[in-house]
């Protein structure tokens, strides 16, 4: 393993077809010394698929050069899967959905690594780490690569001269490990569940001694976060039983993205190594379960000058390009919850009078709110935060519907409606019930196929719909309970 060449540099996948800048050259040096100097052996190389799942291969120490300067190829089909890993797209047909001869017979694409994303993993320390972006072999990116659909959203507004601004609020649930079941009979698409057991019986909202009855998990997340150089902030036993919250300091959006990615495969990781099962499903199924959110902070920093654009004038609730984000999230709100709440599990979280949004509208510093304000006269952190997502989200398509939506507001100067103080009590327009009733309005709603391309909207209502026809045809424990018997 050496370094690279000035004439590596020239003939290199990324230098052949401008992918990468000299800071992102300088990066790939740096891995290969830290490669070296930490003795690593493995290298993995993952992307992030259409729901926000790491994939990738991994690679022997001496290959990393070769992997940063080819690239590596990986079968098209990882990106036409549900979430039951089925493929749902007809690779064996002349036309799969994207085009004849595109993605046909599962050929290749390539991740070509970002070298400014590479890490050491504090939990395998002979292991480092890259995020990829995914290319045609033509050097094209994947248009329907979700990183890359983030990277365009965020180019398009510091074209405005502006910078989306994200803090992360994250719920997630981690039990003790019961059972694996792996017998023959367990496998499947998807495979048997785990059977789990609490930690902690909830209800001791940010108790002292229920954090104390959880510190040697929490410590486990928290130390191996910060190794990872993740942005910890803060800590929480969170209201229901076995749940916790972790939140981030604010980062720009892609950046944020890429830490949302690495920290919930980092959680999931550690824990099952220690023996226990963490899931970022929103609700999972127990008695007396609560479900989960991601709570996205965001605000718009001027890149002329590092202010802060939400800040009001006294008097005011934000600043006025503040109302008009929040104009362009409400408007946007029911065609953006298939990228901000993804699953068929996340719709059972919009209750009302359950620190949950059920309707679209926006609030004071009110947690009933789909959008909450946090913003005052002279306040630098001046804010607002969006309650509607699901911690199961990919972080790519969430950020980027945020930006997206607000953009639209910028531009089209919409005007937010007046703030409510009774969020479960309103005539707002109420959020979608149900994943096919979201799927319904982003594909007929019209703006992310102006947005992303009527081909990236149909490419994702094809992988939802098989998702949601799998639902309608499984027998639940409720059918069960509620027929079997009494008919």
């Amino acid at each position: 393993m050496t370094s690279i060449s000035k004439n590596d540099r020239q003939r290199g996948f990324a230098a052949r077809h401008n992918l990468w800048t000299d800071a992102q050259f300088e990066a790939a040096e740096n891995a290969l010394k830290m490669a070296k100097d930490n003795d690593l052996e493995v290298i993995r190389v993952s992307f992030v698929d259409q729901h926000g799942i790491l994939r990738g291969k991994t690679v022997v120490v001496d290959a990393l050069k070769s992997a940063l300067e080819s690239g590596i190829t990986m079968t098209s089909t990882m990106l036409l899967k549900d979430t039951s890993h089925r493929t749902v797209f007809p690779v064996w047909q002349e036309d799969a959905g994207f085009g004849a001869g595109e993605m046909t017979g599962a050929s290749d694409v390539l991740m070509l690594p970002d070298p400014s994303s590479f890490r050491i993993l504090p939990w395998s320390p002979h292991t480092g780490w890259l995020l990829a972006d995914l290319h045609h072999a033509d050097g094209r990116p994947v248009n329907i690569s979700t990183r890359s659909i983030l990277q365009k959203a965020q180019s398009r507004l510091n074209d405005m001269g502006l910078e989306f601004i994200a803090g992360l609020e994250v719920e997630f649930h981690v039990f003790t490990m019961e059972d694996n079941p792996l017998a023959l009979s367990d496998a499947g698409q998807p495979g048997t569940p785990p059977k789990t057991g609490l930690i902690s019986q909830g209800y001791q909202y940010l108790t002292e001694d229920r954090y104390d009855q959880m510190e040697d998990i929490f410590d486990l997340i928290r130390r191996n976060g910060q190794a990872l150089g993740l942005p910890v902030r803060s800590l929480e036993v969170e209201f229901g039983p076995s749940q916790c919250e972790v939140t981030f300091d604010p980062a720009p959006a892609l950046q944020q993205a890429d830490n949302m990615v690495a920290f919930r495969s980092m959680v999931k990781q550690v824990c099952s190594r220690s023996g226990l099962h963490a899931t970022f499903m929103c609700r999972p199924r127990f008695a007396e379960s609560m479900a989960s959110g991601w709570h996205l902070h965001q605000s718009l920093v001027s890149l002329e000058n590092g202010k802060n654009v939400f800040t009001p004038e006294p008097g005011a609730p934000i600043s006025e390009l503040g109302r008009q984000w929040i104009a362009g999230l409400l408007a946007h709100a029911k065609e953006s919850c298939i990228l901000s709440t993804p699953t068929i599990n996340g719709y059972k979280r919009y209750r009302p009078f359950t620190l949950a949004p059920d309707r679209i509208q926006w609030g004071r510093d009110n947690r009933g709110a789909m959008i909450r304000c946090l913003a005052n006269p002279g306040d630098p952190a001046s804010r607002i935060e969006n309650r509607i997502g699901e911690p199961a989200a990919n972080p790519y398509l969430y950020l980027a519907s945020q930006i997206l939506s607000g953009m639209d507001g910028l531009n089209r100067k919409l005007e937010a409606p007046a703030p409510v103080a009774n969020p479960y009590d309103s005539e707002a327009e109420t959020l979608p019930a149900s994943l096919i009733e979201a799927l319904n309005a982003f594909r007929n709603g019209g703006f992310y196929a102006r947005e992303l391309g009527q081909d990236f909207v149909n490419y994702l209502c094809t992988l939802k719909e098989a998702e949601w026809n799998r639902y309608l045809t499984t027998v639940s424990e409720w059918e069960e309970r509620e027929y079997f018997s009494l008919f």
